[in-house]
């Protein structure tokens, strides 16, 4: 194995009979230099836009999220509470009551969902971080009832920020049917102020539909007593998420749902892990087309070694002895190409990581003004690894019958 590989390195690196064969060879190895750099730069691009989606989620969405397996709400009982007081880090327990109801300010209407919350529900999650406006964060005090709303709620109902007259909110009565001849017999109604604060998730599912008021509030509106929509959990600063969540999964059986925030945000998350993978099928194939242009640098180089051929096979090397000289030959050429690619794109990455010269437009349509960038190890890994993959596949078999050719019509000669 030794020989074959020290005469095709000696190829790759010696001058040529005929300068074409090194421009060529050049060309292969940018070629493959490009497919890489392009395959390593696409899926750091998409690792920086799914770790700014879930940065955007980290603000409002709980570390763990505990909802029923079957129906909207649940009473919490004393066995599950004590499952959850007995895992050390579990350090915060919020309950929130979450329904839909509509909104209405002055003669404009919109559909809203309630989300009312615990005392602990700032500490749960950095939900003060996303807070615009100057007042101070409360939901409720002696008098009134108080809601802070997405920042596009105040734009579609024409109240602006600091409105004066409340907020009203119906929902309907439980177990109760409409009925057509007054239909607000059967519908509940309170009324919300503002404290002067909005939030902004950058997300129109919570922008434009989401209200967060005291859990007091929702269970009026929604006349619910003691059940609960979900219990949401923040865990201990260095605690493994995915081993707490398997815990309270064998704790709880069936009868419960524990979710992380990737399976909250499920549909989010799943677009982009598609998105990411049919970009790394499509530039495997260009790579795979780039690959090509190593056989007819490997061919061109057989055509020109006639008379090195002649002298190995005379010295006693056999046919698969060289025709593995041109395969690594071929092999060398995409690992060159290769690891120039992953070095220049792993460059390029960083500089936009920290300079963002490759920016998404001056409209201030977008959340940031460049393009997100975020290297991952496994991906360099798994480009490495296809790129070698796909080279030798796509090698493999025309190098050898060049090869095996070439011997045949040199033997004949002789």
């Amino acid at each position: 194995m030794k020989l074959p590989f020290y005469i095709a390195r000696r190829y790759l690196f010696s001058r040529k009979s005929h300068n074409a064969i090194n421009i060529i060879s050049a060309i292969s190895v940018c070629g493959v230099t490009l497919a890489t750099l392009a395959l390593i730069c696409t899926l750091s691009v998409f690792n920086g836009f799914h770790d700014l989606v879930e940065s955007m989620f980290t603000h409002f969405d709980p570390e763990l999220k505990i909802e029923a397996a079957k129906g909207k709400t649940f009473v919490p009982s004393d066995s599950l509470m004590e499952v959850l007081h007995s895992i050390p880090a579990i350090t915060i327990i919020n309950e929130t009551l979450e329904d839909q109801a509509m909104a209405q300010y002055k003669d404009r209407q919109t559909m809203v969902t309630v989300k009312g919350v615990g005392d602990e529900f700032l500490a749960l999650t950095s939900f003060s971080d996303i807070l615009i406006g100057e007042g101070t964060f409360r939901l409720a005090d002696e008098v009134v009832d108080y809601g802070i709303l997405g920042i596009q709620i105040p734009q579609i109902l024409g109240s602006g920020l600091h409105f004066i007259d409340p907020l009203t909110l119906y929902a309907p009565r439980r177990g109760t049917r409409i009925n057509l001849a007054n239909p607000m017999q059967n519908v509940t109604s309170r009324s919300l102020f503002n404290p002067g604060l909005v939030f902004c998730v950058n997300q129109e599912k919570y922008d434009a539909s989401y209200i967060v008021t005291s859990m007091d509030f929702a269970r009026e509106l929604f006349g619910v007593q003691e059940a609960v929509s979900a219990l949401e959990l923040r865990t201990a600063t260095g605690s493994s998420i995915p081993k707490v969540k398997r815990q309270l999964r064998r704790a709880l059986g069936t009868n419960y749902v524990v979710k992380d925030r990737y399976e909250q945000q499920s549909d989010v998350f799943q677009i982009v892990r598609i998105e990411k993978f049919i970009s790394y099928l499509f530039l495997s194939f260009i790579l795979l087309i780039a690959c090509f242009n190593i056989i007819g640098s490997v061919s061109m180089l057989i055509l020109d070694k006639q008379d090195n051929l002649s002298t190995l096979r005379s010295l006693g090397a056999s046919d698969s002895l060289l025709a593995r000289i041109f395969l690594y030959e071929g092999n060398l050429i995409a690992l060159a190409g290769a690891l120039l690619g992953l070095v220049v794109g792993v460059i390029l990455c960083l500089l936009q990581q920290r300079f963002g010269f490759i920016s998404l437009g001056q409209s201030g349509a977008f959340v940031v003004e460049a393009y997100p960038v975020s290297v991952h190890l496994t991906d360099v890994l798994l480009v490495f690894v296809t790129v070698v993959v796909v080279s030798t596949l796509a090698v493999r078999l025309p190098v050898r019958i060049l090869a095996r050719r070439a011997i045949n019509d040199n033997n004949k000669e002789e």
